[in-house]
């Protein structure tokens, strides 16, 4: 293997030490290694970044071992040209194996140039990611809790559900806190606790209500509000910290707000996981491949199969799946005609996939660019007219016989 460095390092990264390998020496012979192990607390990642200064390297890679990688990151970033390699693809061959060792592959791998770098976004992205993917996360336990309310609704027979189509609306938290603090519901109290269309639908909301709710129903219910209520401020919190983190990026959030589909949230969790500055990765299908938001490849003997996505980022990928839905939704849209054309063959599941790869390369362009979206309509895609083969197969299955014949002179 050719070398292409002449001083770097390679660190092999664990919760209480780091072990570097700094290999140097001119570029057509074999280099020196030079191996400390130090620990991971600030004071002693300060002496490993010294140490490394002493050495003169240039280029410091290490592998994205869990949250391990991260304490040490911010200790050497700025200093250095830090490489992080995903662990899968810089794996030592089999056989022996210790921390010393692994240092110094990583380090021979760096020098030659193998190592892929992962994408560590700036220091303000990656505090943003932590805001939206703890958003994301306290979200869900608020539908968590939705969905136990729900069950236990059932389970003492109260039928709100089938009156109210939101129940944790205005209307309906009114009613659930009547059931339990256990007020007497008759027409005139449920009446001032309901608005608009529900005051006329009274009598059917007290019969829904008339269940058999034990103590055990209310002590359970009141829990799970309470929590949800106090998970619903926290998100408020979290959503002010996100929007001032947001200022710098608002007109990348103004141009991602464009494309169909996306909503505040979304594009918010879309510049968390990809930042702004596109150059970081070669081309869109750089990007979706790292996003696995596109299928692996699966090709032998020249033929190509058909397999799954990778794992990819998956935070990213719920959040793209989410804005393809709710793309497939709109009138007279590009993206709801490409979603239209892939479902009917390919089913839902893959067409909503499909449509959030097209969604992310949109992402790609736009941020490139600096350029918002243009929307081409629903008949933007090419029609292909059906050749004579084609009608000419669909003509037998049918069950007749058809001979063509040239009319064109000679």
């Amino acid at each position: 293997m050719d070398a292409v460095l002449e001083r770097c390092a390679g660190l092999d990264v664990h919760q209480e030490t780091v072990v570097a390998c700094v290999v140097s020496g001119p570029l057509d012979r074999k280099p020196q290694q030079e191996i400390r192990t130090f620990g991971t607390t600030t004071k002693e990642l300060l002496q490993l970044s010294d140490w490394l200064t002493e050495k003169k390297c240039t280029h410091i890679a290490m592998e994205s071992t869990g949250v391990y990688w991260k304490a040490v990151w911010n200790i050497l970033e700025g200093d250095f040209t830090l490489v992080l390699g995903n662990a899968k693809k810089i794996k030592n061959v089999p056989g022996r194996k210790t921390d010393v060792k692994d240092a110094a592959w990583i380090a021979s791998l760096l020098r030659c140039g193998l190592i892929e770098p992962s994408f560590v976004p700036p220091v303000d992205i990656r505090d943003l990611r932590d805001l939206t993917r703890y958003r994301r996360k306290l979200q869900g336990q608020v539908t968590s809790e939705k969905n136990r309310i729900h069950k236990i609704l059932q389970d003492a027979n109260i039928k709100l559900t089938t009156y109210v189509s939101d129940l944790f609306g205005k209307s309906g938290l009114a009613l659930l806190d009547a059931v339990v603090n256990g007020e007497v519901l008759d027409p005139d109290s449920v009446k001032g606790m309901v608005f608009t269309q529900l005051k006329k639908k009274v009598p059917e909301l007290i019969e829904a209500l008339n269940g058999r709710v034990r103590i055990h129903h209310r002590f359970m219910i009141r829990r799970h509000l309470e929590h949800m209520r106090q998970v619903e401020e926290h998100i408020e919190a979290l959503q002010g910290e996100i929007d001032r983190l947001l200022k710098p990026y608002r007109k990348e959030m103004d141009l991602l707000l464009t494309i169909p589909g996306i909503q505040e949230d979304a594009a918010a969790s879309i510049l968390a996981e990809i930042g702004t500055d596109m150059s970081v990765f070669p081309s869109e299908n750089h990007l979706a491949s790292w996003a696995a938001v596109c299928p692996g490849n699966n090709e032998s003997a020249g033929k190509k199969r058909s397999s799954k996505t990778n794992k990819g980022n998956k935070g990213l990928k719920a959040v793209l799946c989410q804005a393809a839905w709710a793309a497939s939704k709109t009138k007279n849209t590009r993206i709801a005609a490409f979603y239209s054309r892939i479902v009917k063959r390919r089913g839902p599941k893959k067409a909503a996939m499909a449509t959030a790869h097209l969604i992310l390369k949109i992402c790609f362009f736009m941020l490139k660019d600096r350029m918002a979206y243009q929307e081409l309509g629903s008949n933007y895609l090419p029609k292909k007219e059906k050749g004579l083969d084609y009608w000419v197969s669909k003509i037998k299955s049918m069950g007749y016989s058809i001979q063509i014949q040239d009319n064109h002179p000679a």
